[in-house]
């Protein structure tokens, strides 16, 4: 059995859960859905690019959204949720399945042109850590969309008006109202992505009527409809904050898929044999499951 790692932040697995079935697909969630691919659209850029990375992509829900980019890597910590989006979307030159770390990206610099991370940063303790990881992957002027869960929103400062929460939303340090599960003030995400090497250009409000009340009785067009107008008021008081940012200075490495890898831990140079994974310098290896790069943690 693999050893634990106590040198990273705890996370958060999804591995053999029922995330797809349960939260997405019986849990009347089409709402979020289909305003979160909204702001996706918006803020991505019209010509796409060369290859994108996926951050928490997950079991492929947004994989979709992303045919202008030529290839596309999705990146999770679960091996059955990427499973499942290999059977969907299947095996070809045009998608790259990696389990792995999120806080130990395994890629060499500025491979990426692009990058998502929808739905994962409200799992990271140490969020800074890993945004310092996506600006490495990153060529100068890459895209970067990130979305993270709003404290300041609307329901919060309510309940905190009204005393029925303890914590301040409108203070900047992230609240963690369940364990591996954070809120972040926009401002706080404004100086880790300007700390991290990112410029952030554009924030979008997503989800406002997020509210179950609305979603059983109001048409989900209707909803949708009012959501992509309140996505244009910059009034950050959302549940979620869409941001889209551009990685700043680097350099650029347009490698082939095979040699985009590199050693999740210190960075070394990697060969592949077969189905295994081996690093040059540590001789650690990893392997290639049915497809998938399993980095998760390296063979005994």
């Amino acid at each position: 059995m693999p050893r634990p790692d106590t040198s990273r932040p705890q996370i958060c697995d999804y591995e053999g859960s029922n995330y797809r079935t349960e939260f997405w697909e019986s849990s009347g969630r089409v709402y979020e859905d289909q305003v979160e691919r909204l702001a996706l659209r918006k803020l991505l850029p019209a010509a796409g690019g060369r290859r994108l990375l996926e951050i928490g992509a997950g079991f492929g829900r947004l994989t979709g959204e992303y045919a202008r980019y030529d290839q596309v890597v999705l990146l999770d910590y679960s091996l059955s949720q990427l499973q499942y989006a290999q059977e969907q979307l299947g095996r070809s030159s045009r998608f790259i399945y990696v389990a792995a770390d999120a806080y130990r990206l395994p890629f060499r610099p500025g491979v990426f042109d692009g990058a998502t991370m929808i739905r994962v940063l409200h799992h990271m303790a140490d969020p800074a850590a890993v945004l310092t990881q996506v600006r490495r992957c990153l060529a100068p002027d890459a895209t970067f969309i990130l979305e993270h869960a709003n404290k300041r929103n609307l329901k919060s400062m309510l309940r905190y008006a009204l005393k029925k929460q303890t914590w301040n939303p409108h203070t900047q340090e992230p609240v963690e109202f369940v364990e591996l599960n954070f809120d972040f003030h926009p401002e706080h995400i404004r100086r880790l992505l300007r700390e991290t090497g990112f410029d952030l250009r554009q924030r979008i409000p997503v989800s406002y009527l997020r509210v179950e009340w609305l979603k059983e009785n109001l048409p989900t067009g209707l909803l949708v409809g009012i959501d992509a107008i309140m996505q244009h008021s910059h009034l950050l008081y959302a549940p979620s904050i869409f941001t889209k940012s551009i990685a700043q200075s680097g350099t650029a490495n347009h490698l082939t898929a095979e040699t985009i890898f590199a050693s999740p831990n210190g960075g070394g140079e990697l060969v592949i044999e077969d189905d295994v994974i081996r690093c040059k310098q540590s001789g650690q290896q990893w392997q290639i499951r049915d497809g998938i790069y399993d980095f998760k943690a390296p063979l005994d």
